[in-house]
């Protein structure tokens, strides 16, 4: 056996595992942190796009945003629109929709491996994304945060064991 053939073969029954869990494509952007981040902190993942990435299972009212960078990376938020004012208000309510927003760093070197998440107060990330709206320019953009910006205005839950 090839390992081509090899690693098809666990993706194919880790899709297998996921689907039978509602997950309808593992390979969709964005997925298997959001798996490696809600294990790591207990929670459960949204089966749709459209919706926070996670929720608290004990209460699904409590629901969570995952940002998510490589070591020496910036977490961010794609495609938010700075105007017109409806497009803008709907951009900011998938940070306030949210009861946290967590800052995960991933590991360059082993990239299904969390070096650090930080819990971010949801009116942090909000005041700081429309602080880069109003600067920008463009109607659409994407929205960074520096690592040392989640370390400084959130605060560290959880930390890689050596």
């Amino acid at each position: 056996m090839n390992y081509i053939h090899q690693i098809i073969g666990f993706i194919r029954k880790a899709q297998e595992i996921a689907a039978q869990h509602g997950f309808k494509n593992l390979l969709q952007p964005g997925l298997v942190k959001e798996l490696v981040v809600a294990d790591i902190l207990g929670h459960e993942v949204h089966r749709t796009k459209h919706e926070p990435d996670a929720f608290d299972p004990a209460n699904p009212e409590r629901k969570f945003e995952y940002l998510s960078c490589f070591a020496g990376g910036t977490f961010q938020l794609d495609r938010m629109f700075s105007s017109p004012p409806d497009k803008r208000a709907k951009s900011l309510e998938r940070i306030t929709r949210n009861t946290a927003i967590y800052c995960a760093v991933f590991d360059k070197e082993s990239p299904l491996d969390v070096i650090a998440i930080y819990e971010v107060p949801v009116e942090a990330i909000l005041r700081e994304t429309e602080r880069q709206l109003d600067a920008s320019r463009n109607e659409i953009s994407h929205v960074g945060f520096t690592i040392k910006w989640a370390q400084q205005t959130g605060k560290a839950v959880y930390t890689k064991q050596a």
